[in-house]
């Protein structure tokens, strides 16, 4: 089982923009207690949807000018980005079945 990898402000165009299949971004921080509620979720769905969907987080204090960029005010934040465009936006935490159900339309 492979960890869900971390993209940087350095690294988020090539993984994130410029990839070739749907992206869903976690922005997180480790202090944060939904973030850590929300973290099995990600887990499995990086899991489920290899091959489909590339699952990646971001740690938010670390890259503040993603954060700025795409105007996120509360963690965790979930953005789906297909052809580098956001097509999905989550914050908060919210229970597998729904965040599927929200996400599926953008992913078939």
């Amino acid at each position: 089982m492979s960890e869900v990898p971390y993209v940087t402000e350095t690294t988020f165009e090539q993984e994130v923009l410029n990839a070739s299949e749907p992206v869903l971004v976690d922005f997180t921080a480790v202090w944060c207690g939904p973030c850590k509620m929300i973290a099995p979720i990600i887990e499995q769905l990086h899991q489920e949807w290899q091959g489909k969907v590339k699952v990646v987080k971001c740690d938010a204090d670390q890259n503040p000018g993603l954060l700025g960029r795409y105007r996120i005010l509360g963690i965790p934040t979930l953005i789906l980005f297909k052809d580098g465009n956001v097509a999905e936006r989550i914050t908060g935490y919210v229970p597998k079945d729904k965040l599927v159900k929200k996400l599926s339309p953008h992913i078939e």
